[in-house]
């Protein structure tokens, strides 16, 4: 039988809007999702959302209760520095001074993210990460973070999901600003976000911190739907603009010939190119050797067809299954493959895909240091019954997936933890609060928290360090 090394780290994830609430206290700024949410969106808000900034004491009881060793958590930036530059906020330092010191004292270790999706409002207005100036704000919110926390938190991630950023913001259209089909402005956020990542690196290891620092990239495996050359290239451009022009920055110290030629191409057929500054190369080749791990987030991957039309796509957003379109012009499109089960958000559910891309990494770079697989998780309709939450389907995703990550280990993958998302049910950006996560169910009316099957489960696994049937859980 295959076990989990001795000091595996069994976590739970967060960020900070999709949890914190208390949006408008003590503060803190607004970021670009209060104001698409409150004035635009209207259906649900961050305003409350699992109240963690009242509520953490309670949720990291119940995490070390049930065996979560390790937390991800993200600081939100205009807590900190409300407007994004300038002041910065000792109300929003005192938080995490004290949820930082709560994880200390029950012995779990934090992983500290500085992007999670919020930028300041004022900065997202300005361009957010397509405007060179944000670049130099973070870096500032960075080291604001690095010399109040340094001390005790060991584990700093920079950028969480770039291409989720961009793929939201500019390509499907559900993140503010909500633009459909430019991936000219993904692709040039992306590069501006791989420099901003890398002068977060440098900035580290200049302050002689003892800690480490890395990067969280969403890595979905691409695959052709059959083994016509229109298939196979469709799964080739879209790992290329989605996987390879990252991974070639942060972990190969620039992007490959092959791979920039590529991206050109994409961007050829959609009247567009990518501007790459002087120095831009020179500061991504010095942080990668410096990276410390690599986080990868992973839900599902993808099966593609060749396409030549317009770029077409519907986000589900709702879990009203069989509704989503993904096509991209100069790409290819994501179409079923009929052997492999969905989600009810219509995410193809195979865990073959994770262990694919870890021995990918493996493989294709080297000198990644170690792994971390900082989100995997099923989103449910999870059925609350008298304080009960039976979510077998849930149990079984995620163990199909420590499978993969057992096997990823056993074939010479340096993979040092793995944290489910989420640790208490959190606000969804797209869904609300219908789309639940975590191991802990939220009444979002009383706040109040109920434990599930899964997190029983949860807690057996992390404590005989080995993949547990659901028949052996007593709930």
């Amino acid at each position: 039988m295959m076990r989990f090394p001795e000091n595996f780290i069994f976590g739970g994830a967060t960020a900070a809007y999709q949890a914190e609430g208390s949006t408008n206290v003590d503060g803190r700024g607004p970021c670009y999702w209060d104001e698409y949410l409150n004035r635009e969106e209207s259906r649900f808000n961050g305003d409350t959302a699992s109240d963690f900034y009242n509520k953490y004491p309670k949720d990291l009881e119940l995490a070390q209760k049930y065996g979560v060793n390790g937390i991800r958590i993200s600081i939100a930036w205009s807590r900190v520095i409300p407007d994004g530059s300038g002041e910065v906020n000792p109300k929003g330092i005192e938080f995490y001074n004290n949820l930082i010191d709560e994880c200390l004292k029950r012995g779990i270790e934090l992983y500290v993210t500085l992007h999670h999706f919020d930028t300041p409002l004022s900065l997202f207005k300005n361009g957010d990460w397509l405007d060179r100036d944000n670049i130099d704000h973070f870096l500032n919110f960075a080291k604001v973070c690095f010399e109040n926390f340094g001390d005790r938190v060991k584990k700093w991630v920079s950028i969480n999901e770039p291409w989720s950023v961009v793929a939201g913001q500019y390509i499907i259209g559900h993140f503010p600003p909500n633009i459909h089909y430019d991936i000219t402005k993904a692709v040039q956020a992306m590069h501006n976000m791989m420099v901003a990542h890398s002068k977060v690196v440098e900035l580290y290891k200049s302050m002689n911190l003892d800690g480490e620092v890395g990067i969280i990239h969403i890595l979905e495996s691409k695959y052709p739907i059959s083994d016509k050359k229109e298939d196979e290239k469709a799964a080739y451009l879209e790992d290329t603009i989605a996987n390879r022009f990252m991974l070639d920055a942060c972990l190969g110290g620039g992007y490959e010939e092959e791979t920039l030629e590529t991206i050109k191409g994409i961007l050829s057929k959609n009247d567009g190119k990518l501007v790459i500054e002087d120095g831009d190369m020179e500061v991504i080749k010095s942080a990668a050797i410096k990276n410390d791990f690599l986080g990868i987030n992973y839900y599902a991957s993808h099966f593609l067809k060749g396409y030549e039309g317009e770029s077409n796509i519907y986000h589900n957003g709702t879990g009203e299954k069989g509704t989503s379109i993904f096509a991209l012009k100069g790409i290819g499109e994501r179409v079923d493959n009929p052997d492999v089960p969905t989600t009810d958000w219509d995410w193809p559910i195979y865990p073959k895909g994770l262990y694919d891309m870890l021995i990918r990494i493996k493989e294709d770079y080297p000198n990644y240091n170690k792994i971390y697989v900082t989100e995997n998780g099923m989103g449910y309709k999870d059925d609350f019954e008298d304080g009960r939450v039976e979510d077998d389907p849930r149990i079984d995703y995620i163990k199909q997936h420590f499978q993969a990550i057992l096997e990823a280990i056993e074939d010479g993958v340096d993979i040092r933890g793995y944290f489910l998302w989420s640790l208490m049910d959190v606000l969804s950006w797209t869904n609300g609060y219908n789309k639940r996560y975590g191991l802990f169910y939220v009444d979002f009316d009383s706040q109040e928290r109920y434990v599930k099957k899964s997190a029983h489960w949860f807690k057996k696994v992390s404590e005989e360090k080995r993949i547990v049937e659901i028949d052996e859980i007593d709930y």
